[in-house]
């Protein structure tokens, strides 16, 4: 185990080691080193991961899995809401995506699951 193993969900340099697995004090992020290494891609490109874990592609529907406010909206998107035809990015806000009346936004995809 690595102890210069950066954070997968945020990329912060300072993980530190609890047993077996590597906690990030930024977002208080726990994952075991040893998994995260097995996950690759075929182009050795982004991998981004929804909510569970599960990898995510381009194209992939989502469900929004909590209320997300929308600036210059008085509503925000509900609990529940599939979003077709994804496009993943590189990023804080890692998917591109187009919500109904909402039009095209970026979300992170700690607020989604795959659908």
């Amino acid at each position: 185990m690595s102890e210069n193993t950066p954070c997968p969900q945020c990329g912060s340099e300072y993980p530190y080691p609890s047993g077996l697995l590597m906690i990030c004090p930024e977002c208080a992020h726990e994952w075991n080193p040893n998994d995260v290494e097995e996950v690759s891609t075929d182009d050795g490109g982004l991998v981004v991961k929804d909510s569970n874990g599960k990898i995510l592609k381009d194209g992939d529907t989502v469900v929004i899995i909590k209320d997300l406010p929308v600036k210059g909206f008085s509503k925000s998107i509900k609990v529940g809401t599939k979003v077709n035809n994804i496009r993943l990015t590189d990023g804080d806000h890692n998917i591109d995506c187009k919500i109904g009346e909402f039009g095209s936004m970026s979300i992170k995809s700690e607020f989604v699951k795959l659908g």
